[in-house]
């Protein structure tokens, strides 16, 4: 064997190997300066609101009424550099409580995020591919649940019951799951008919493991890619609850129960609605540049261009 041999025989470097489409997704977004601001503002802002309440010696919930209104460090007469963005009506430190609000407004986002993934994408694919009845009555209680609106649906459930942040979660898991059946059964009725699909039924595979183990991985990715934008909607809709009375329920906070509680001291201490509003805003800022650059890629990466 000459060496003109070996050197063909050596396998090519890993970069020039074609990528899985879920890869090159990933890749295309990273690549975008709209992406690295949002991962790394989303990062810094989780590792702080699970870090430093935890170390912190001051509490969110523990009232001192002699340093109440104090503003933040050089935005007003009275502050101080124990509490850098100053204190609200009963002397409760904003930087704790916007944290706190902060934390459970992304465990809200995420786990719900994922519940609505779980169930809409599982009952989508398995009705896309089984069809016949079960694609009949699981798209109808789909298109049931979407003539209600989602946020009407969650407020008339907690008002009825005691909200609780699994509450929560579950309501609002549940008011969502139909747009997602609706795009996973949609992608799973195109998957259905293409050619290995029959390859794998000729060869004896059944639904159930075409469905998990070949039909799943292609589909799903690109659902969970643009489902990133959907951790700041419930985000938002969380905070319309705890707005409303009907969200994580005090002393605990949260940023729409915070808000609620500053409207009538926003002339004479603005940054006790202010503070978590800004939290919030960068936030769900960060969440969507993820999210758009995501849907970007894969828009790029599918459409060949």
């Amino acid at each position: 064997m000459t060496a003109t041999t070996v050197i063909a025989a050596e396998p090519e470097p890993r970069s020039a190997r074609v990528r899985s489409v879920n890869r090159r997704i990933l890749a295309a977004a990273w690549g975008m300066s709209s992406f690295k601001i949002g991962f790394f503002v989303f990062i810094a802002l989780l590792l702080a609101s699970a870090i430093y309440p935890e170390v912190s010696s001051v509490s969110a919930t523990k009232m001192v009424v002699k340093d109440k209104f104090l503003a933040p460090v050089y935005l007003g007469d009275k502050w101080t550099w124990d509490h850098l963005l100053g204190t609200d009506q009963l002397g409760r430190d904003m930087l704790m409580r916007s944290l706190i609000g902060l934390r459970y407004s992304l465990l809200v986002g995420i786990v719900t995020v994922l519940l609505i993934f779980i169930i809409g994408c599982g009952l989508g694919l398995f009705a896309g591919f089984k069809g016949k009845w079960w694609d009949t009555i699981i798209m109808r209680i789909t298109d049931a649940q979407l003539s209600i609106p989602m946020i009407i649906l969650a407020i008339t459930i907690l008002g009825v019951s005691r909200p609780t942040v699994p509450t929560i979660i579950i309501v609002l898991a549940l008011s969502g799951w139909p747009l997602y059946a609706r795009v996973a059964r949609s992608a799973a009725v195109a998957e259905r008919g293409k050619e290995y699909v029959r390859g794998l039924r000729v060869l004896g595979a059944g639904d159930w493991r075409i469905l998990l183990l070949f039909a799943a991985p292609n589909i799903l990715p690109p659902i969970a890619f643009v489902a990133v934008l959907d951790v700041a909607r419930m985000m938002i809709f969380e905070a319309i609850l705890g707005f409303l009375g009907l969200g994580i329920q005090p002393p605990t906070p949260s940023f729409g129960s915070i808000i609620a509680d500053s409207r009538k001291y926003l002339l004479n201490a603005w940054w006790i609605g202010t503070i978590p509003g800004i939290f919030l805003a960068v936030a769900l800022t960060s969440i969507n540049l993820m999210g758009s650059a995501l849907e970007k890629a894969r828009n790029r990466i599918y459409g060949g261009l």
